[in-house]
């Protein structure tokens, strides 16, 4: 069997960017990659468009998700050809569970005292919400760890999270059939350290990893989300 193709989804309020300090590493590598964007509007047409990516691939996947990510690819996990699942400070949904279920089950983390609202309803949903951090909250609860400069830019340039995505639930747990492991952000202030590790254990994953780390583990991290990522490349493509 070929060494499986990494495909990365990035989390709310980010871009595929989000990545580049693991996607320069695994490149360099010698690891195929593919970085696509999470559109952030609902839970199920961000899993249907990261699953037509993947099932574009050919051969075998290995689908890693950061934060609201997580969701996405235990949605989108359900493609034939993904071969095993990461998360990284991430939500992991069972299904009919959302995000927002997750979270109501511990405190909630300081995010929540700096999200921004902006209307935005959409076709038959008068009351759509788009979120945003605060920029002055940026560094301090979701780039924690980056340098100010860089978080600065990053807060300006954030990409705005649909409710609807947040509080939509899960229509599939890809994570029951398919091999998972995870990185807990052991210093997050966006998703709650609590909040990963049940996910985490609820779904059995083969390995958990605990990391003093920040929401942006793969940024101030990435060694260590490298690392388990080639451990699980090399766990999946070895031949049967």
């Amino acid at each position: 069997m070929n060494n499986p193709t990494i495909v990365l989804v990035h989390g709310a309020f980010a871009d595929a960017a989000s990545w580049s300090p693991v996607t320069r590493a695994l490149l360099d590598n010698g690891h195929r990659v593919i970085v696509p964007p999470n559109h952030l509007r609902t839970l199920s047409g961000d899993a249907a468009s990261v699953r037509r990516v993947v099932e574009a691939v050919d051969g075998p996947v290995v689908l890693a998700g950061h934060s609201y990510g997580g969701a996405v690819i235990t949605v989108a996990g359900a493609a034939e050809n993904v071969v095993g699942l990461v998360y990284v400070a991430a939500y992991v949904p069972d299904k009919g569970e959302s995000p927002a279920h997750m979270d109501a089950r511990y405190p909630a983390t300081d995010l929540r005292d700096h999200l921004v609202t902006l209307p935005n309803p959409s076709p038959g949903h008068d009351e759509g919400v788009d979120l945003s951090v605060e920029p002055s909250a940026f560094l301090p609860v979701f780039a924690a760890g980056l340098d100010p400069r860089t978080a600065e830019v990053l807060a300006v340039s954030q990409r705005s999270f649909a409710d609807a995505a947040y509080t939509e639930e899960a229509s599939a747990a890809a994570w029951k059939s398919t091999p998972s492991w995870g990185i807990v952000a052991t210093a997050d202030k966006t998703v709650q350290p609590d909040v990963q590790r049940f996910g985490y254990e609820r779904a059995g994953f083969k390995q958990i990893v605990e990391v003093d780390a920040p929401h942006l583990a793969m940024q101030t991290n990435p060694k260590d989300v490298v690392d388990l990522l080639e451990a699980v490349v090399s766990a999946v493509g070895r031949p049967a």
